[in-house]
């Protein structure tokens, strides 16, 4: 379709068309009518999306087109098909003749600084990596957008809504598309900001306004660490650019033996970054908090974009981390306890959306989980990566139509989402509660659905790292961790399904007495993402396409061969399907059985329901101390530095006002002062000349 392109063009017109459609809102958006401020928003992420695709053919056609042959013919041999990793890459800026030689045009020259110049292009990059990455965020992020259509018609902000959407498209795919640490910083901040603006949507809200500013505030802890991180890369390696660090294996390893420290520093620097962004324990508090902004803002964020963005910096930086076991088993240390810590808080939601939002967090953790067992043995690093690249992109299909489905319900209710004031919803929403249903089984790991494929793989990677006889114990409590998790997740899922669906029929007073369901603008992305949510994973898991294309990655590992767990199959199908039963028993066959678990065990389901009170650790061990720390500050600020300011400023004036007696505009008191100062310099003058003799 854009084979008239040329691959290079491909790279800057996918983040240029949302860009475009941003800027046309922002200029003439009050000038055109404001219900089709969606119109160029979803036109250029349409546009994005099949450029994307056109890249994900292109980038590494020879050996795609080898991986679909030979699993045609029912054959798999990892190293038959591989070939040689593949990026393409352009300068944005261009290039230039210095002295008849052809140089690119830099965004950033500083140097020399000791041996070193910081030299930053703006690189536009793609490989097999980024390609599949893309494709995930904008296709997803259309489907949003058409979405939110119908969901946000009406409501005053409009076209700042779409504007911000567009914007945070065109942040997410430069994000991916950077081909230096820099470039990715500057719009790994671009996302926060616009995240900011979309959870802060209807800023007067108080409660939107806060979730905002508490999302603001936390990322840029992690974002802290990650441009410490990008400081120690420059001044260890010499260069930011991802070619140069990752496609030279010889210098990464000598600069580990030479300086292993600093090298595992930087893996913790850049893992710390990504806790922030995907939030993970104990960053992760922002993002419940983040349901404040529009349903459509959630499912963007939680699905394929910005959350998601910590798992591909992660993954992108494998050559580093694997050679760092340390930080590899922080990265599934903290990976398991999140998962672990979101999915009890997830079980004793209320807001549906919060149960989902938490679901996310559990999610991620189980993404780092697999990426922290990359290290933990002889091939395992490319495998790892795959994994957890793998769950992301079926994760993204399934939350998102979770989201999409919670916000169909929260439409259709008057904007109440407490399933506490509402059941029984299948008969009067029947698109809302397949397409629920469907994500749900995925999520939960249903036998042959998407989220089994993926969630399968993670386990059974993470089951091949406790088989490494030095960390093996470790990861043995990983997989413990994951297992359990597991079973939670089809719990909570199907509790806030049979919650909300069944049951007898119950509506709020804001829903009024006949609920409607999803119109043809929010059903049909539903439909596509359900579908999606049911299939992909089967089409494109067992099948290895995703793997073997995923393999072209430059810099990643040499994969092994690697067969399917059946046992680890087996359990977690297992898992699954008691932890649906449990929620059938507990809440549709015999819900006192769920009451009667709340009344006699109070604290812990308030534990549970105050996400382990992290909130309020926070305010009474982290913001109460600052904020005396502040007061203090504030008090010396204002009594001592301020009195010390205002009294040299008071000398002036006070000699000023002594002076001021002498200027009465009189000539002879002039002539009187001026005779004065004469005396005295001819008296010095004298004193000076009497010392000299």
């Amino acid at each position: 379709m854009f084979d008239w392109l040329k691959p290079n063009d491909v790279l800057w017109l996918i983040p240029a068309a949302p860009l475009l459609a941003c800027l046309w809102i922002v200029v003439v958006g009050h000038v055109v009518r404001r219900q089709y401020a969606h119109r160029p928003v979803v036109l250029a992420i349409a546009i994005s999306a099949a450029l994307s695709i056109h890249l994900l053919v292109n980038v590494v056609p020879t050996g795609f087109g080898k991986t679909v042959e030979h699993a045609e013919h029912g054959e798999h041999d990892e190293h038959a098909h591989v070939e040689p990793s593949h990026a393409i890459s352009t300068n944005v800026f261009g290039d230039t003749q210095v002295n008849g030689k052809t140089e690119p045009n830099p965004w950033i020259r500083i140097g020399p600084v000791g041996n070193s110049t910081l030299l930053v292009l703006p690189t536009l990059r793609a490989d097999a990596m980024s390609a599949l990455m893309l494709v995930m965020v904008t296709s997803v992020s259309l489907l949003v957008a058409i979405f939110a259509s119908g969901y946000m018609k009406g409501d005053p902000g409009y076209p700042r809504f779409f504007a911000a959407i567009s914007a945070f498209v065109f942040s997410m795919c430069m994000l991916v598309l950077a081909g230096n640490f820099l470039l990715m910083f500057v719009f790994w901040e671009a996302v926060g900001l616009c995240s900011y603006l979309l959870i802060g949507f209807w800023f007067k809200k108080p409660s939107a306004a806060a979730a905002a500013k508490k999302a603001f505030v936390v990322n840029r802890i992690g974002d802290f660490g990650f441009l410490l991180a990008i400081f120690m890369i420059w001044s260890t390696f010499g260069t930011l650019d991802f070619d140069a660090l990752f496609g030279s294996p010889r210098m990464i390893a000598d600069v580990m033996r030479s300086q292993p420290e600093v090298f595992t520093t930087i893996c913790f620097l850049l893992f710390i970054g990504a806790m922030g962004k995907s939030a993970q324990f104990p960053l992760h508090v922002w993002l419940p908090d983040a349901m404040e902004g529009p349903t459509p803002v959630s499912a963007l964020i939680h699905a394929a974009t910005m959350v998601t963005a910590g798992v591909y910096l992660v993954a992108r930086c494998t050559p580093f981390f694997v050679h760092a076991p340390k930080a590899q088993m922080f990265v599934a240390g903290i990976g398991a306890i999140t998962a672990l810590v979101a999915a009890i808080t997830a079980l004793t939601q209320y807001d549906l959306k919060r149960v989902l939002a938490y679901s996310t967090v559990s999610q991620l953790g189980y993404m780092f989980m697999a990426l922290g067992a990359a290290g933990a043995g002889t091939g395992l690093a490319t495998l790892a990566v795959t994994f957890a690249m793998f769950h992301m992109f079926t994760h993204a299909f399934f939350k998102a139509v979770l989201f999409l489905s919670a916000g169909s319900v929260m439409h259709s209710m008057g904007d109440v989402i407490d399933m506490r004031q509402f059941s029984g919803l299948r008969k009067a929403l029947p698109i809302t509660h397949i397409t629920f249903l469907a994500g749900a089984l995925a999520l939960a790991g249903f036998p042959l659905l998407s989220g089994f494929w993926s969630k399968d793989e993670i386990l059974a990677i993470v089951m091949e790292a406790s088989k490494n006889p030095e960390h093996g114990d470790f990861y043995k409590v990983i997989l413990g961790i994951a297992l359990l998790t597991s079973l939670m997740t089809a719990f909570y899922t199907f509790r806030a399904y049979f919650m909300t669906f069944w049951g007898s029929e119950k509506f709020p007073e804001e829903a009024g007495h006949h609920p409607h369901d999803a119109p043809p603008a929010m059903a049909i992305p539903l439909f596509l993402l359900g579908a999606a949510a049911l299939v992909i994973g089967g089409i494109t898991g067992p099948t290895h396409l995703y793997g073997d294309y995923l393999a072209h990655t430059p810099g990643l590992p040499e994969a092994h061969h690697h067969e399917p767990n059946m046992l680890m199959m087996a359990v977690s199908s297992v898992l699954a399907i008691a932890g649906i039963g449990l929620a059938y028993v507990c809440y549709v066959s015999s819900p006192g059985i769920a009451r009667n678990l709340k009344n006699g065990m109070p604290f812990p389901h308030r534990f549970s329901q105050e996400g382990l009170m992290m909130d309020w650790f926070y305010l009474r061990f982290v913001v109460k101390p600052l904020r005396l720390i502040a007061s203090i500050s504030e008090f010396f600020d204002r009594w001592v530095i301020d009195v010390i300011v205002d009294c040299v400023g008071f000398v002036p004036g006070l000699f000023g006002a002594m002076l001021r007696p002498v200027h009465s505009g009189f000539v002879q008191h002039y002539a009187v002062v001026m005779l004065i100062g004469l005396v005295v310099c001819l008296v010095s003058v004298l004193r000076v000349l009497a010392g000299t003799l």
